[in-house]
């Protein structure tokens, strides 16, 4: 599955545009999590417990976002961005979210 942020992909043609496609996760730290970032927060620096929580919901919704679009017969998602919200005081939502296309080399 080809992703992008474009609208175009260099060396393909869209053939058929799908419709929007969506992948999303809520993610959670526990209280240990929590705690631990808590401290290091008090020092400063990168929080490596959100830096991961966060990459991991990042792949999870990518991958979400590919099995829909497989599903609607798709091979390329394009335009291809992530959102992210806060729900509550210790979960995060991100979705990411782009249009399900059908794409085959331009010189095809």
């Amino acid at each position: 599955m080809l992703i992008t942020t474009t609208e175009n992909i260099v060396g393909y043609a869209v053939k058929e545009v799908l419709g929007q496609v969506f992948g999303v996760t809520v993610r959670s730290r526990g209280i240990g999590g929590n705690l631990t970032a808590a401290f290091r927060s008090l020092a400063g620096g990168e929080i490596h417990e959100y830096t991961e929580m966060l990459e991991d919901a990042r792949k999870t919704a990518i991958d979400r976002m590919v099995k829909n679009a497989q599903a609607m017969g798709a091979n390329a998602v394009v335009m291809m961005r992530f959102d992210s919200s806060e729900l509550g005081q210790n979960m995060s939502e991100v979705v990411a979210y782009g249009t399900a296309v059908t794409v085959q080399t331009s010189g095809e």
